[in-house]
């Protein structure tokens, strides 16, 4: 489960990215729909990585350490 939810994250990122470039090539810069899908995008990555940390600090991930 823990898998499944990060890569839905991870792919609402990359769809983020994704519709940024599209609104860059289309609009040529003229519209703030570039700067809204990036700004989109951000919020994402920073929501994902808190909740890592807030799973981290409440038990549910582990560390696993480099194993040699």
């Amino acid at each position: 489960m823990k898998i499944a939810v990060a890569i839905v994250a991870f792919i609402l990122i990359l769809g983020s990215l994704g519709a940024a470039f599209f609104f860059l090539m289309r609009d040529k810069g003229k519209s703030s729909n570039t700067v809204n899908a990036l700004a989109l995008r951000v919020g994402l990555s920073i929501t994902l990585f808190v909740l890592i940390l807030v799973a981290y600090k409440l038990g549910y991930i582990h560390p696993t350490g480099i194993r040699t």
